[in-house]
């Protein structure tokens, strides 16, 4: 009588053994042989800039005028009407067209008055313009 045929349950891993050994000493061998690439960076005409300290016009609720203070040079100048704000304005951006203008307003400040002033500051080119916020205590 014949014996029935039993099947293999196991994996024999010897020869993958084997492989895997050849792979690593391939791999041990050809490792040093590799050139090391050098990165070629390229250079700059002049040094980068440090962008200037903004300058910050507070808004003041009831008031029809307008507070700037130059971050640079700690200069503030107060109660400046709406043109003067614009002579002011004018004359920085000649300066540097590049500075930024930052506003201030409280949160009582209507909404038109801060409108108003974003198209003032607008209309005298100024390219960089941000809101200040103070970050609310967790």
């Amino acid at each position: 009588m014949r014996r029935p045929r039993k099947s293999i349950n196991q994996i024999n891993v010897v020869p993958y053994i084997d492989v895997m050994l050849v792979l690593l000493v391939i791999f041990m061998v050809t490792a040093p042989l590799i050139n090391q690439g050098e990165i070629e960076l390229p250079s700059v005409g002049q040094a980068l800039k440090a962008p200037l300290e903004p300058l910050q016009i507070s808004v003041v609720a009831g008031r029809k005028t307008y507070d700037v203070k130059d971050l640079v040079t700690q200069e503030t100048t107060s109660r400046l009407s709406l043109d003067e704000l614009s002579a002011l304005l004018r004359a920085r951006q000649q300066q540097n067209p590049a500075r930024a203008v930052v506003i201030s307003a409280r949160a009582d400040v209507p909404y038109g008055d801060v409108v108003k002033l974003l198209d003032q500051l607008q209309q005298q080119g100024v390219q960089h313009v941000g809101l200040m916020a103070k970050q609310q205590p967790n």
